[in-house]
């Protein structure tokens, strides 16, 4: 007796589906047991059972579970799982979860790879996906963790054009026009880096863009700073950094592009003499 296809096909499907759901149940098991490696692989197996009947978003599922799993013992296998999810969510037009797991990739090679090319290669994927789904203030956070890195690498040109682009939305959107003048003060900050004519530039135009600038003590700070730097007065610009950090705390990012600006001043001190 022939069977019609559909029912054949039904009764293989619901064996797969039982199949998937025993090793996704042992995957439970060997994370309860805190075997990151082989709950991994379960889910894994999961996963590939699922892409057989195209049961693309139960694979996806159980990829990032793999991927999850195996951020605790293998960050290698971890990065290629998310990246299998993030193919089958593009493919289905998820951009937003695609870009969520490119994020997911880039804190690997942040804190356990230490690969930090790679890391700013998946901050900027996200952030066109979500710039692409007009998830502007999603895709900023992404931009200015590339904007970050891209200055400690010296990359100051790039983290510039980002610092002023998060800072320009930034001061037309109203929720968020009090945290512009930071985003400026870290563009003026690499333009330092990079010579001081164009970080006094740089502070005008910014100070015609956004007249709020004016009164924030960061850009008071970049003028005090401007002036010591033009007199080669080192003890001058150390004052006002002790006198701005007393108040607001500089953070490690800011602290190391000012320890760069002041280090131009004792080379050119050294010049002189």
């Amino acid at each position: 007796m022939n069977l019609p296809f559909a029912f054949v096909h039904s009764r293989s499907s619901s064996k797969v589906e039982e199949a998937c759901d025993l090793y996704v149940r042992a995957a439970n098991m060997f994370k309860m047991a805190k075997n990151w490696g082989a709950a991994g692989d379960a889910f894994c197996k999961a996963a590939q059972l699922h892409l057989q009947v195209q049961s693309k978003h139960n694979a996806a599922m159980n990829l990032l579970d793999a991927g999850n799993a195996f951020k605790k013992a293998d960050p290698q296998e971890a990065i290629s799982c998310f990246c299998q999810a993030i193919d089958i969510y593009t493919d289905m037009g998820r951009f937003n979860i695609a870009a969520k797991h490119h994020i997911s990739i880039a804190e690997i090679y942040e804190s356990e790879l230490l690969d930090i090319d790679k890391a700013i290669a998946h901050y900027e994927q996200a952030a066109d996906y979500y710039k692409g789904e007009e998830s502007t203030s999603a895709a900023n956070k992404c931009l200015l963790k590339v904007a970050t890195y891209a200055a400690q690498m010296e990359q100051y040109q790039k983290a510039t054009e980002i610092f002023e682009q998060i800072g320009t939305y930034s001061m037309d959107t109203t929720l968020l026009r009090y945290g512009a003048k930071d985003h400026f003060f870290k563009a003026a900050l690499c333009h330092f880096c990079v010579d001081m004519l164009n970080c006094k530039l740089a502070v005008q135009k910014y100070e015609e863009m956004y007249p709020a600038f004016s009164d924030a003590r960061e850009c008071k700070l970049l003028k005090k700073l401007l002036d010591a730097h033009e007199e080669q007065n080192i003890d001058a610009y150390a004052d006002a950094v002790r006198e701005f950090d007393s108040i607001t705390r500089l953070d490690q990012w800011q602290t190391t592009m000012l320890l760069r600006i002041k280090k131009t001043i004792q080379d050119e001190e050294n010049d002189l003499r």
